[in-house]
């Protein structure tokens, strides 16, 4: 019998302590309701559990981002809803002013309206704004500059046709068959309709000088050579001119380049075709029309002074309001994808924090069995190390 090392104290005072350990993280976690709360606990865990944490409140911002995209388009649109509501009202004054029994004086007052609504729309375009970036006069985000429609692409025509494969505004893959007569040129679509006693205007680029004709919103040019005894040929296209625009690129994703880009046209009249910056053909010989912020003139506006002028009015005030109708369209559609892109993040969000969930968090239920368990045998370890003290008393028996 030994007094100097009590070793059945020894190992029981070591069981002791795992025990105290085990019971102490245990109470940790069920305290913090987190399986993991150093790295110690579970080292690979920690690391895949932070990785989808990231992912998780990226996938969360990504929604506000949308949300606030959504934000910027419905400002826009509400702002053009005011305009095509000019526009209806300057169609009805163009088509007003378009009858005789209007005398000068009468046509003035409708001018003067028009000159005002033109001006307004200038300044609901230079004015509108979301969070201090103007949207609809093409200054914010990333500016696109105007094209003019001289630009002219040199398409190769085969047995008379002409492959428009939708790079141009207003195509969708259109096939145009070309015919001469030996007088007169037409054109016919592949699905049948056609297209004769064709206008030509003479036009240049600085370049070349050709005859085009506009058929189906695109502007072609006369070919060169006669399409009925040449196999091949080549045709130029003139490109249609484009408006100015505004580029915003939107984060709608947890990471790199998961981005979305909202293209804002200029929405001010000489945009939409309704005011210039000469006078005549057309347009007013003053100017009358200002940029909405302060009261100088500095555009021509739309002349409806006589029935002719009013007529071409029309004309050009329903091609504006075609504009803001398609460009209200592509804010929609914009809209639209937006709605099903937050509800595609919510979902990626709710079941990657389920999966962060199971790795991170504790079950309390499983974690209550093993505390109940460690805190048993602590009071039993506890005991036992009190009788293995009470072992080496035993000696004394021999002492007497």
């Amino acid at each position: 019998m030994r007094i100097n090392h009590n070793i059945s104290a020894l190992n029981t005072y070591r069981q002791l302590s795992i025990n105290n350990s085990m019971a102490a993280k245990s109470l940790e976690k069920l305290s913090s309701g987190l399986r993991i709360n150093r790295a110690g606990d579970d080292a690979a865990g920690l690391a895949i559990s932070e990785k989808m944490r990231g992912q998780i409140r990226g996938l969360n911002q990504a929604v506000r981002n949308a949300q606030d995209a959504i934000s910027l388009i419905q400002t826009a649109e509400g702002a053009l809803n005011e305009v095509h509501s000019i526009l209806q009202r300057m169609r009805e004054l163009a088509i007003q002013a378009g009858n005789d029994s209007n005398t000068p004086t009468d046509r003035e007052e409708i001018q003067k309206e028009i000159n005002q609504l033109t001006s307004e729309i200038n300044r609901i375009a230079n004015t509108t704004e979301f969070n201090t970036q103007k949207l609809l006069n093409a200054t914010s985000g990333t500016v696109t500059a105007a094209t003019p429609a001289t630009s002219f692409t040199d398409e190769l025509a085969t047995n008379t046709q002409i492959k428009l494969n939708g790079t141009y505004e207003g195509t969708n893959d259109i096939t145009l068959i070309l015919k001469y007569d030996g007088t007169n040129y037409s054109y016919s679509t592949d699905g049948g309709k056609t297209f004769t006693n064709i206008t030509w205007t003479q036009i240049s680029n600085g370049t070349n000088t050709v005859e085009v004709a506009e058929i189906l919103g695109i502007t072609l040019a006369k070919p060169e050579t006669d399409p009925s005894t040449s196999p091949v040929m080549d045709v130029f296209v003139l490109e249609a001119a484009k408006s100015a625009y505004s580029s915003f690129s939107m984060q709608i994703g947890a990471n790199e380049n998961q981005t979305m880009t909202l293209d804002l046209s200029d929405m001010r009249a000489a945009a939409l075709g309704i005011s210039s910056s000469t006078g005549g053909n057309g347009f007013t010989s003053n100017q009358t029309v200002t940029d909405g912020t302060n009261n100088t003139p500095v555009e021509y506006a739309l002349d409806v002074s006589n029935a002719t002028n009013a007529g071409n009015a029309v004309t050009q005030i329903q091609a504006a309001i075609d504009r803001v109708s398609a460009e209200r369209s592509k804010l929609g559609a914009y809209q639209n994808r937006l709605e099903h892109t937050i509800n595609n993040l919510e979902v990626a969000a709710e079941n990657l924090t389920a999966a962060e969930s199971r790795i991170r968090d504790v079950d309390m239920a499983k974690e209550m069995m093993e505390f109940t368990k460690q805190s048993i045998l602590q009071q039993a370890a506890t005991a036992m190390l009190a009788q293995a003290n009470q072992l080496p008393q035993a000696v004394l028996q021999l002492l007497r």
